[in-house]
């Protein structure tokens, strides 16, 4: 790697190059303000997971960025989280908070009616918006801000062996989404056990036996899948143990990209309860998880790894449509207003620049296709079709580049 590089992929200087996101000092520090084709990436992200979740039995919900503060000190986040999170909101002699977390949200959800045992596991999903006050000296470009949206879920289980295979297959759903991105277990990524501090009694929730087997169970189902992991004191949270998947940033700072918790402290503080097969009440056992993560940091992860040069699927331009001259604009016109119709995101170049030009302007912004439109396509009723990856692709009738381009967006190649 020269030393060039890591500037060459950070995030930040990409996404100013591509227009993808942008930050104001009006707005506030760490707040980010996203551009149409930045958030034309994230809708798609946001699109993949939330499908992806519901095939595998999520209920996705929505909830509230704000609540009373009654509800953290009875989750107990606060006022253990109480630095990173902002201040109480007072209305009408009530405080409320801007959200820093989502658990406390789900499990009132799940208790507004009695659950038995045959709905369980009950995997309750969001895509969250959160606020932390990350310390200023911690920000970092979409890695470390002040507002995230985050693909959350809780997943509420019968027993401790439930839980164990539903982290199981959250670990699965992880794996599925880093392959659909290209990153590579143990090389782009890797697993951290994240444990406890049985004397740390301020930070961590007290119950030493619980802690003994939460990170018991999570320690044994890694060896059963195989996967290399290591393991570090003191980065659980409050409420229990975790499996972390870490990545690093184009400067070599690692973050906690995605993360699945194993939680035995608030279904003891929300009396959180199913109903068995004896009839009676019994304690239910609780999985936190994150299967993309947080929007905004799995983008800047993104972004490096392709150095904004994104797959089809997830290109804010998917194909630049470029007529060699004026002459050929009304048929490039009606072949960009059918890409537009088959939900093929198409832009067409109507400047008065040389093809050349045109070409290498699309190629700066890294738009995976080029359409050249001559009097030679029109005549033939066709389109030269130009891959930003693979070079000339030849000519192609417009029902056989639609066709191509679904099924690559289709596959997420």
């Amino acid at each position: 790697m020269t030393e060039q590089e890591p500037q060459d992929r950070d995030h930040k200087k990409i996404g100013r190059e591509l227009e993808l996101f942008t930050f104001s000092d009006t707005v506030g520090k760490g707040l980010p303000l996203w551009l149409p084709k930045g958030a034309t990436v994230r809708r798609e992200l946001e699109r993949f997971i939330i499908d992806e979740e519901i095939k595998r039995g999520y209920l996705h919900v929505r909830t509230p960025d704000i609540a009373k503060l009654d509800l953290y000190r009875k989750s107990g986040h606060y006022p253990y989280y109480k630095d990173s999170q902002y201040a109480p909101i007072v209305i009408d002699d009530e405080e409320f908070l801007l959200r820093p977390m989502t658990c406390p949200h789900h499990f009132e959800l799940y208790l507004t009616k009695p659950h038995s045992y045959r709905e369980l596991p009950m995997r309750i999903a969001e895509l969250a918006q959160l606020y932390r006050y990350e310390q200023s000296g911690e920000l970092m470009g979409l890695q470390r801000v002040r507002t995230f949206c985050l693909a959350d879920a809780h997943i509420i289980c019968a027993s401790e062996e439930q839980a164990v295979e539903e982290i199981g297959g959250a670990l699965d759903l992880i794996e599925y989404v880093t392959s659909v991105f290209g990153l590579k277990l143990d090389i782009d990524y890797r697993y951290r056990l994240s444990l406890g501090d049985r004397a740390n009694t301020e930070k961590y929730y007290k119950n030493d036996n619980a802690w003994e087997k939460g990170e018991g169970l999570l320690r044994d189902l890694m060896k059963k899948r195989g996967s290399k992991f290591e393991e570090a004191k003191d980065e659980a949270a409050f409420y229990g143990p975790k499996i972390d998947i870490q990545m690093k940033n184009a400067n070599g700072k690692e973050d906690t990209a995605f993360t699945v918790q194993y939680d035995f402290c608030m279904p003891e503080r929300f009396d959180l309860t199913y109903v068995g097969e004896d009839g009676k009440p019994h304690r239910a056992f609780v999985v936190h998880r994150s299967s993309i993560g947080a929007i905004e940091r799995i983008m800047a992860f993104l972004i490096e790894k392709y150095m904004g040069a994104f797959p089809l699927w997830l290109a804010p331009v998917q194909v630049k449509v470029l007529p060699i001259g004026e002459s050929q604009l009304q048929y490039a016109k009606e072949v960009t207003n059918r890409l537009k119709l088959e939900n093929i995101r198409a832009e067409l170049d109507e400047s008065n620049e040389s093809l050349g030009k045109k070409i290498r302007n699309a190629k700066t912004e890294k738009i995976p296709y080029m359409l050249i439109i001559g009097d030679k396509e029109i005549a033939e009723n066709k389109v030269t079709l130009e891959s930003r990856d693979s070079g000339n692709l030849g000519q192609l009738s417009l029902d056989e580049l639609v066709e191509k381009l679904k099924s690559e967006i289709k596959d997420r190649k």
